[in-house]
């Protein structure tokens, strides 16, 4: 292996590091390669890898990556399982494995922030896998929710019922007679009732009589003071007094 492919190694190793949710590191001395593959094919399908790699190399990946406990864990042949989805499906795969083969042992791994030695191990392989811990749950959340459907289909079946009875006597459909009798009572009051009178119509005809009263007591004050007229025969009896006078 030459610098350019170690680097290339350091650096794949690192990814699968940071990306793992969890690693399982094993002594794989005594497996074979169809075993291994084997291995390999069953962890995918948590979502898991499978790699044999060189301790050296692998701890200069795990400081470049910034996973100080890895390197603890490279000593002797080491195989890695990195583990991005089920963590409980991939170490019960690997448990599984081991007891149907034995050709590998858990070393130790890590899980976040938390150390695994064997006993953890395998108590994480006796956990229910992740669909099978989402089909519980989602039967938790779904009992409620089914007393929930059979109450509302209780209440509408009694709504309905309630509905035919009231049918049945005709208040729905019509056919009493006592709602339409007292509908058409304020009807026939309101075709009997007498008009009502206008009256607004009085002080209309009521103003023109005030006008004509008003109008004589305004005009008699003129006819009342006509001014004297001297007539012509007055006025020449005064010039014949007048002369006698001289």
């Amino acid at each position: 292996m030459n610098r350019d492919e170690k680097s290339a190694t350091i650096e794949e190793i690192a990814a699968q590091i940071a990306e793992s949710e969890a690693i399982f590191a094993v002594d794989y001395r005594g497996i074979s390669v169809p075993q291994a593959a084997e291995l390999r094919t069953k962890l995918r399908e948590s979502d898991a890898s499978f790699r044999i790699v060189k301790n050296r190399l692998t701890k200069i990946a795990a400081d470049k990556a910034g996973e100080a406990r890895l390197a603890e864990l490279l000593q002797g042949p080491t195989a890695l399982a990195f583990v991005r989805g089920d963590t409980a499906q991939a170490a019960k795969t690997l448990s599984s494995f081991n007891k149907e083969h034995d050709v590998v042992a858990f070393k130790g791994g890590f899980m976040a922030d938390l150390s695994l030695d064997e006993d953890r191990f395998k108590s994480i392989a006796r956990l229910p896998s992740q669909e099978v811990l989402i089909g519980q749950f989602a039967g938790v959340v779904a009992s409620p929710l089914t007393g929930l459907v059979r109450g509302l289909g209780s209440l509408i079946q009694g709504l309905a019922s309630q509905l035919g009875q009231i049918a049945d006597q005709g208040l729905v459909s019509g056919e009493a007679p006592a709602p339409e009798a007292a509908a058409a009572e304020p009807e026939t009051a309101a075709e009997d009732a007498p008009p009502e009178p206008e009256a607004a119509a009085e002080p209309e005809d009521a103003a023109p009589e005030s006008e004509a009263a008003a109008e004589p007591d305004a005009a008699e004050p003129e006819a009342a003071e006509p001014e004297p007229e001297t007539s012509s025969d007055d006025e020449t009896s005064n010039d014949d007094a007048s002369k006698e006078e001289e």
